[in-house]
């Protein structure tokens, strides 16, 4: 019994989902993540270093420059691709307002 129960857990690598407030986001942090859900996280991994089909956001402030296009990792950059895209990332400048990517700054922030 306990290696059925070993075999189970060695191919089990996800994490439970941590809720806002055990990641301590504030009201901002928290929209913002739901914003994440709704329009990043298809395509970019927010806490795992493997991205998917784009590069993962884990840390992504905490680097200096951002990892496709070699910009400066600042919330003007970001900020750029999420409005206007860039190579296959759609521009999101018409689906969300500068309120909603300022909420989503601010969790990427976290990250």
């Amino acid at each position: 019994m306990p290696l059925v129960v070993l075999l189970a857990l060695a191919g089990c690598d996800i994490e439970r989902r941590k809720s806002d407030a055990e990641l301590g986001l504030n009201a901002q942090q928290a929209a913002g993540r739901k914003i994440y859900d709704n329009y990043c996280d298809r395509c970019h991994a927010p806490y795992s270093s493997r991205g998917r089909q784009g590069p993962s956001m884990k840390h992504i402030f905490k680097k200096q420059y951002l990892p496709v296009s070699g910009m400066p990792a600042n919330d003007d950059r970001v900020t750029d691709v999420i409005k206007m895209g860039r190579n296959k990332m759609p521009a999101f400048a018409q689906e969300l307002t500068q309120q909603q990517i300022d909420d989503l700054l601010a969790y990427l922030h976290t990250l």
